[in-house]
């Protein structure tokens, strides 16, 4: 799963690439580019190579419950085209992040730690163990392993590493090298990252094809795959090195591409590396197709919608219903140089709001908190501001069978009970949904609920101003890197007046949102957290009690329940997917009940527009966009609309 948000956007995401971590065990692998998406990388472990205890059996691919669409001998992923030329460039921007990114800037090569602000695509510079099949739920398949073992226990993995495999400088790249990564990251990479590996115990290499990884008991179902889809650094290289500092010096990588030119705060090109070592492995054929990727950086997404028109940008994604309306009709779209395109997104859309950071004390009793979620006119916002394109959401599971709908299961109910009158009695009937207004902007009925709910919380109207229980006026603060949803938050913030309440927006750059929201320094925040088709370790960072008190988490609401806690050790602990879509709709039900965040909305599709200059396979991968990572570069095409 994936978790963050997109800049100056309706449709705010995935970490979480929407600002990403390592969610759902592989998610940082579904990124919406299409490519591989890995985590940092870390230190070596116990001095005493380990022997790898009994093993089930080596197996070509892992997935999280055994599931594998694919063959030992595929000869590549079905949603490629294996003939795809090489050559030619694709320039974007960043639509998503993981790790330190931010949308505005860069000022480092290094988006696995803390410091600074990561370079965007910087992950194509690094092979992983194993790489994503995108159109299956999590399967993973050999990269630099060709292999992998699982003991009985589920507590020892053995990868048998491809002798081929290699650096950019040529020299190879060894199981001492996987085995020093895993443990750096675990020890300084970020701490979204670190957290999620958390329960690796160990990892070592017996010889130079051999990696054993060690996992502490009761470790996450997910975290085999988190590890395989971790970067791989080369050892020699930081041993001499600092890892957690901020650089513009371009590291050594083994991925299908290096760093070329760039220009920090601007742009950053990636040239394809000719002799790749793995470009013929299955997992690789018919994509990593453009001689070169180039992303630019714009401190406003119009200016980049302008970048995009003038050909700077030559792919994008759209996630403004205003601009897809009325931003696409100058020459090029009208003669037809440029494409626009819809296609079906059918991953889980997760959830998007504005979430109340209730470590504060004034978001802390669940009836303001409700209180504040009817102040919101989504019917009005939908119709008058984004052209009636989106739906409301109402679930942590939107667009998945894990969406919580009508009373609970009784399988769920087992989840569920031990827990009651501890959460609120609504987890035990028809989940919440925000409920539907008049379309207004000021729905009556809604405000007398909110007025009376914010009352029985014990806050007092005096004059204009409403008082908390504690004396103080309410005074709400959103922070945001971008204005971008000042309009959408006018009918809430109206209403909010007209009670009392005194909202403001807070406008700070990329650099200083980031600081804010790493130390919870806010109010309320906008955020879409992305789930995987299987989720994972991720829900502990973005909902777990842990995950509230640490720095840099993706627990932006600061949500600390122990019945949260127990349901997400039951998605964890699910040995089917039954299991799991039963214990994440437990897991939805008790975290709707509580109010966190004011749904916004979502659709479950993606804008495309590019210039036309472009080829792609027949059909898209189902849980990833797939573009612009298996489209390639049209010769034809590029000279035919002058862009060749």
């Amino acid at each position: 799963m994936v978790v963050g948000r997109r800049p100056g956007a309706e449709d705010r995401g995935t970490t979480v690439k929407r600002r990403a971590v390592l969610a759902g065990g592989a998610g940082l692998l579904a990124t919406a580019l299409g490519w591989k998406r890995h985590a940092a990388y870390a230190q070596t472990a116990a001095p005493t190579p380990a022997v790898p205890p009994a093993a089930v059996g080596e197996h070509h691919g892992l997935s999280t419950f055994g599931e594998l669409k694919y063959p030992a001998d595929f000869p590549h992923f079905a949603y490629v085209n294996p003939k795809a030329p090489v050559g030619g460039a694709v320039s974007l921007q960043l639509s998503s992040t993981f790790g330190n990114q931010a949308f505005d800037t860069f000022d480092t090569l290094n988006a696995y730690v803390l410091k600074g602000n990561g370079a965007a695509g910087v992950e194509v510079l690094f092979d992983s163990l194993m790489s994503r099949a995108l159109d299956e739920p999590d399967a993973l398949y050999g990269l630099v392993a060709r292999t992998v073992s699982t003991a009985e226990d589920g507590l020892t993995q053995t990868f048998r590493l491809r002798p081929e495999a290699r650096f950019h400088d040529g020299s190879r790249l060894t199981a001492q090298d996987a085995a020093f990564s895993i443990m750096l990251l675990k020890e300084k990479g970020h701490p979204l990252i670190a957290q999620t590996i958390r329960m690796v115990d160990g990892a070592e290499a017996p010889d130079e094809a051999t990696l054993v990884v060690r996992y502490a008991k009761g470790r996450s179902r997910d975290l085999p795959l988190t590890v395989a889809t971790l970067p791989i650094f080369s050892k020699a290289y930081y041993t001499s090195k600092p890892f957690e500092e901020a650089t513009q010096e371009p590291p050594l990588g083994s991925g299908a591409y290096r760093i070329g030119r760039f220009e920090q705060g601007r742009f950053i090109e990636y040239e394809r590396v000719a002799d790749y070592w793995a470009k013929d492995l299955p997992v690789n054929v018919g994509q990593n197709n453009f001689a070169r990727l180039r992303y630019e950086y714009y401190r406003d997404r119009q200016v980049a919608l302008e970048g995009f028109k003038a050909g700077s940008i030559t792919f994008r994604e759209e996630f403004t219903s205003r601009d897809w309306a009325n931003g696409y009709d100058f020459p090029a779209v009208k003669d037809g140089r440029v494409k626009r395109e819809e296609i079906p997104d059918e991953t889980p859309s997760g959830t998007q709001g504005w979430f109340f950071n209730t470590r504060r004390e004034k978001f802390q009793d669940r009836r303001i908190r409700d209180a504040l979620g009817l102040l919101f006119d989504f019917e009005w916002t939908n119709a008058t501001i984004m052209f009636g394109v989106y739906k409301r959401t109402s679930s942590y599971f939107e667009n998945s069978d894990m969406k919580a709908e009508g009373p609970p299961s009784a399988d769920e109910l087992k989840l569920l009970e031990p827990w009651r009158g501890k959460i609120p009695d609504e987890a035990f009937g028809a989940p919440f949904v925000p409920p539907v207004t008049d379309g207004s902007g000021q729905d009556r009925a809604l405000l007398r609920r909110a007025d009376q709910l914010l009352r029985e919380a014990g806050s007092k109207r005096e004059g204009n101003a409403l008082r908390l229980p504690n004396g103080q006026p309410f005074e709400i603060e959103f922070l945001d890197f971008s204005g971008s949803l000042q309009p959408h938050a006018g009918s809430l913030f109206k209403n909010m007046k007209l009670l009392g309440i005194e909202p403001r927006f807070r406008i700070v750059d990329a650099a200083q949102y980031q600081r804010r929201t790493d130390e919870f320094d806010y109010d309320v925040v906008s955020r879409r957290y992305g789930m995987s088709p299987t989720p994972g370790e991720g829900l502990k960072l973005m909902f777990g009690s842990a995950s509230a008190k640490t720095p840099g988490s993706s627990n932006v609401a600061g949500v600390q329940d122990p019945a949260v806690d127990a349901l997400i050790e039951a998605a964890l602990a699910a040995d089917t997917r039954a299991e799991l879509t039963t214990a994440c709709r437990a897991l939805d039900r008790v975290l709707r009940a509580g109010r966190y965040w004011i749904p916004m909305w979502y659709k479950a599709s993606h804008w495309l527009a590019y210039w036309d200059m472009f080829g792609k396979p027949a059909a898209k991968p189902k849980y990833a966009r797939g573009a612009p990572g298996t489209w390639w570069y049209d010769e034809a095409k590029a000279k035919r609309i002058g862009k060749a």
